[in-house]
């Protein structure tokens, strides 16, 4: 979990968030929560990033999409043979 720019606008988000619940609960009620949220965002955003990096592998195919492996494209290989 590494410290982003862009967790800047989660955390403030996150913040006005529990600037929103307070009215209705306790203070630190609210403030559990959006720390659980945070968490929870983090890791999610985390796990799906390893996934899609793991799914792209060495990188995609400019002209059909797929997945590239050992330097070629095995669709568009195989359609120039």
């Amino acid at each position: 979990m590494n410290f982003e720019k862009r967790d800047i606008l989660l955390i403030v988000g996150l913040l006005l968030f529990m600037i929103g619940l307070i009215p209705f609960m306790a203070p630190i009620f609210a403030a559990i929560i959006v720390i659980a949220l945070y968490l929870g965002i983090k890791f999610y955003a985390g796990f799906k990033r390893k996934s899609i990096q793991k799914e792209v592998g060495e990188g995609i195919c400019a002209e059909c999409g797929s997945k590239i492996s050992d330097q070629k494209c095995p669709n568009c290989e195989s359609a120039n043979e």
